[in-house]
Formats: C-alpha cells, sequence, structure tokens
C-alpha cells in the first residue's frame, strides 16, 4: 500500500467516521425533542407606552457685568497668563 493511498483511505474513514457522528447526535437530538412534547409558546405581552410630559423652563437672562467685575475678570486672565509664561 503506497503512502498516497493510505492518507487517502485515512481521510476517507475520518469522512465517514464524522458523518455517523452527526447522525447519531442529530437522531438523539430529535428523540428527545419527540420525548418532550410539543413546544409550547409564551404569550407576549404588551407593553403600555408611557407618554412624558414636557416641562416647560424658564429662560434666565444674562446679567451684564459692571465695571469693577470686568476689571477683575481681566486681571485675573492677565495674572494666569503671566504666571505661565514664567513657568516654561
Amino acid at each position: 500500500m503506497s503512502h498516497a493511498s493510505m492518507l487517502k483511505a485515512r481521510r476517507q474513514h475520518q469522512k465517514t467516521r464524522k458523518l455517523l457522528d452527526v447522525a447519531a447526535k442529530q437522531a438523539k437530538r430529535l428523540a428527545k425533542q419527540a420525548l418532550a412534547g410539543p413546544a409550547v409558546k409564551k404569550e407576549k405581552v404588551k407593553k403600555e407606552k408611557v407618554k412624558k410630559e414636557k416641562v416647560k423652563t424658564e429662560k434666565v437672562k444674562k446679567v451684564k457685568l459692571t465695571k469693577e467685575e470686568l476689571g477683575r475678570q481681566d486681571a485675573k486672565k492677565s495674572s494666569a497668563g503671566a504666571g505661565k509664561k514664567g513657568a516654561s
């Protein structure tokens, strides 16, 4: 028996064994289903949709800053910028 024919026989043997295993599993599964009886479907329960009510929000008007407060903000910005320049 040549090596090639031996490999061919081996492949064929593996193929038939796999087919037999699959058939056995399927038969077992079908027997189990038959034993269990007909499947009973659960009824779906529809949930009622709840409508969300929109809550009206009041718009807040922006208050203009006084000159004094604007000056403080500018001072803060300039001092922060100066600090960063010195650190780098």
